[in-house]
């Protein structure tokens, strides 16, 4: 399941506009690099070590069963291709990186399309209404005990603060005052330097490894 991806994006519409507060550039950006993280959850995704037969940077993609969750089935794919740096992986999955989430979001019910424009030759918007907040408003209360009450976040919602504190989009799913940013920006920038991780679960250090290289690619 695309955990990481989806939670951002249901954060990122739960707002009276349906829509993302980010600019489509930066959603696709943000999006990609949520699909690579949760692969590196599934340990399927990991960057290459010294020791491996490709240059250094790159994002290697490992053996094992097809993902059940067609969102990521793409990104995994690229990856087999061929190893890619995660600026490259990101500059080629960021095309269609909202749309596969999307998709993946109505298939299962959890948000419905508005059709605000209806061209037939060019790109038409959108409203996603969240259908049953109830995933949602667990994610928002899970980031903001990270955030503001010190908990250590499971690694979904760190994955989360970090990918929206890369491209500067905390703001974009929460309602900060000056104070607020500074003291979200501080602790999200501990959160992202991996200070939740348990070094004894493989799946939780991969999941750092790899977004300490993605989260360089954002930037």
């Amino acid at each position: 399941m695309a955990r990481i991806a989806e939670d951002l994006l249901l954060l990122l519409l739960d707002n009276p506009e349906a829509q993302p507060r980010l600019d489509r550039s930066q959603l696709g950006h943000v999006l990609s690099a949520g699909l690579i993280l949760d692969l590196a959850l599934d340990c399927r995704v990991r960057p290459a070590l010294p020791d491996d037969p490709v240059p250094p940077g790159h994002l290697l993609a490992l053996a094992g069963p097809l993902p059940l969750d067609p969102a990521v089935r793409p990104t995994l794919a690229l990856l087999h291709e061929q190893p890619l740096t995660p600026e490259a992986a990101i500059a080629e999955l960021r095309k269609r990186a909202e749309d596969d989430v999307l998709d993946q979001l109505l298939r299962t019910g959890q948000i419905h399309q508005i059709a605000l424009t209806e061209h037939r030759l060019r790109r038409n918007h959108y409203r996603w209404p969240v259908k049953n907040r109830g995933r949602v408003a667990v994610v928002r209360s899970e980031v903001l005990g990270a955030l503001f009450e010190q908990r250590r976040p499971q690694p979904v919602v760190a994955a989360v603060i970090s990918l929206l504190q890369a491209v500067d989009g905390l703001g974009a799913v929460l309602d900060l005052n000056e104070e607020g940013r500074q003291a979200v920006a501080l602790r999200a920038a501990e959160i992202a330097g991996g200070d939740w991780v348990d070094s004894s679960e493989t799946a939780e250090v991969n999941l750092s490894v790899t977004a300490t290289a993605v989260l360089s690619a954002l930037i």
